[in-house]
């Protein structure tokens, strides 16, 4: 344990470091100026500091205030000397919390047990803030391990649609990365933008409640037949609703508003502008620009410049116009997206 000895006096500092090399593993560290030992105590952190009150330039209840005021250093026990007379002195570092006194002369026997007793205390909090320090650990390993059990159960719905849906897996992973752009591009917390990444793979997941005549269908649906592909958006919601996971909640949300058109004119209730929650405002963007430029069985990719003129076009009326701005706001994170998950669609 080291323990800083504050004191002008040299003979006092001696005397003090002689004393205190009789308790065990105790180090004792002498300055002899208490703005040297300030600028000390800057960079380093004592287990207990004996300070001397009077001292030119800083007196103790000047360093004391100093001290307490660094970063770290507000319960570190302070022993303040002084003289036997110096009362009103005791009573203002008492309330500047000092956390014990020595009188001048000191006796050797009461120094030992006072600075003994406070460097126990001081052991026990360097105990307790070690032992927090691992429940905090813990508990971010745990909500790490939670968090990884949920995007697994994301990654796995979502691979279950793709056997019914025939979107590929590098739609899921190229409209996911879009969101996360979009999202960024609004300023949007690194955490939201997460968030809306792990939970945008599950949009579609009301799919699988569609019968294959209709998901399958190559050619357009009939006026009937729309009205059961609609009601995807739904099932979806009613699978993932009820989640006291955020990432499912934030899932079952987008699942059911991500065909919501910022005019009123989507589905499946009818929401217009800011009814709309933010996170379906960017799937509606994502989702379409990405089902646009990929190939179906029913359709060949677009163009990159005619889906923007599309994103474009469609800013105000169908997409949010800030989500649309937003979106196209750093065009070539896009084409590198559109890139990077090219090659898996295989």
């Amino acid at each position: 344990m080291d323990v800083l000895i504050v004191d002008d006096d040299q003979t006092n500092l001696s005397l003090f470091s002689y004393m205190l090399k009789t308790i065990p593993d105790v180090t004792p560290i002498e300055v002899s100026s208490s703005i040297k030992a300030l600028d000390w105590c800057k960079v380093h952190a004592p287990d207990l500091v004996l300070l001397d009150y009077m001292m030119p330039y800083m007196d103790g209840l000047q360093f004391l205030q100093a001290f307490r005021a660094l970063p770290g250093k507000a319960e570190i026990p302070v022993i303040m000397v002084t003289a036997d007379v110096q009362t009103a002195v005791r009573h203002q570092a008492l309330q500047m919390s000092a956390n014990d006194f020595l009188t001048k002369p000191v006796n050797t026997i009461e120094l030992r047990a006072r600075v003994t007793n406070l460097l126990a205390l001081r052991k026990a909090q360097l105990q307790l803030a070690s032992r927090a320090d691992w429940l905090d650990e813990e508990i971010a390993k745990a909500t790490r391990e939670v968090v990884a059990r949920e995007r697994d159960v994301i990654h796995r719905l979502s691979r279950a649609a793709e056997y019914r849906d025939p979107e590929t897996g590098a739609h899921l992973l190229r409209m996911a990365h879009y969101s996360r752009l979009l999202a960024a591009n609004l300023g949007l917390s690194e955490v939201e933008q997460d968030l809306i990444r792990d939970a945008a793979p599950m949009h579609d997941i009301g799919k699988v409640g569609i019968a294959d005549n209709i998901l399958l269908k190559p050619g357009r649906l009939t006026d009937d037949e729309m009205t059961i592909m609609r009601t995807h958006p739904q099932i979806g919601a009613d699978i993932l609703q009820g989640s006291t996971s955020p990432l499912l909640q934030a899932a079952a949300t987008i699942a059911l508003t991500h065909h919501e058109k910022y005019d009123g004119s989507g589905y499946p209730n009818g929401l217009k502008a800011e009814q709309i929650p933010l996170h379906g405002r960017i799937i509606a963007v994502a989702d379409v620009f990405d089902a646009l430029t990929s190939v179906r069985p029913y359709k060949k990719a677009w163009e990159l410049d005619r889906a923007v003129a599309l994103i474009r076009d469609g800013a105000g009326s169908h997409f949010d116009p800030i989500c649309a701005q937003a979106f196209l706001k750093d065009w070539d994170a896009v084409l590198h997206i559109h890139s990077e998950y090219r090659d898996m669609e295989s």
